[in-house]
């Protein structure tokens, strides 16, 4: 049977920490799942096997100050090249997380991590920071991340909302419906493509644009469910 998919393990993983009480987000700064409860940050990184791959993340993870873990699909045995791996993420001072698939999905925490010393508070605060600023999970951790819905592009959606039910707008205006107060920014970098300056000043949706709300459309339907109460 073949090994599941990095992305099979985040709805366990993902449901194994909320019911602990976090808050979860996937793909956040490239970590494939990030968590926080009362303001202690847990970082995972999902992979099929224990590889060298993982072992880079990890380390590059505990810049933060955070409890670092990797999660792979629980072997079909426990070998002595799986013991080995054991040892080296001992060795790291990172939590290891076991996924069961079959015959019933199931998480055990195998290792604890070691909080580890000289860690970047900024970092932390960073994570911190994209998991407060998403209203929703629009991610599945695992995936390439080069198309996530981040804090920033979640603020981008809601301006594509505003301009689906109102219209073509100016940024003044565009504020006034809560869509972002870093509407003007969001307009002018128009990273994504969203947007097209219809004449100086004023702002339509761009078929990519739209075409982001039908790819979105769960965050999409929450965004305007909150700008329903809104009149201009």
């Amino acid at each position: 049977m073949a090994l599941p998919k990095e992305t099979d393990l985040f709805p366990h993983l993902k449901a194994w920490l909320e019911a602990e009480g976090y808050t979860v987000r996937a793909e956040v700064r490239g970590c494939d799942i990030a968590a926080v409860r009362d303001g202690r940050l847990v970082l995972i990184e999902i992979k099929r096997s224990i590889n060298l791959e993982l072992v880079y993340q990890i380390i590059r993870r505990q810049a933060a100050d955070a409890l670092v873990y990797g999660a792979v699909p629980a072997p079909k045995e426990f070998d002595k090249r799986w013991r080995e791996g054991v040892r080296l993420f001992k060795r790291l001072k990172a939590g290891l997380i076991l996924v069961y698939m079959n015959p019933e999905p199931r998480v055990e925490l195998l290792l604890h991590p070691e909080r580890i010393e000289n860690t970047r508070r900024v970092t932390t605060k960073s994570y911190i920071q994209e998991i407060a600023g998403r209203s929703v999970e629009a991610n599945i951790g695992g995936s390439p991340g080069w198309n996530t819905m981040t804090a920033h592009r979640e603020k981008a959606l809601a301006v594509a909302v505003a301009l689906e039910r109102f219209g073509p707008a100016p940024k003044h205006l565009l504020c006034l419906t809560g869509a972002s107060a870093m509407t003007g920014s969001i307009l002018r970098r128009n990273k994504d493509g969203w947007f097209v300056r219809v004449k100086p000043g004023v702002y339509d949706l761009s078929d990519a644009g739209r075409e982001a709300l039908a790819k979105y459309h769960d965050l999409a339907d929450a965004l305007r469910e909150k700008m329903a109460r809104i009149q201009l």
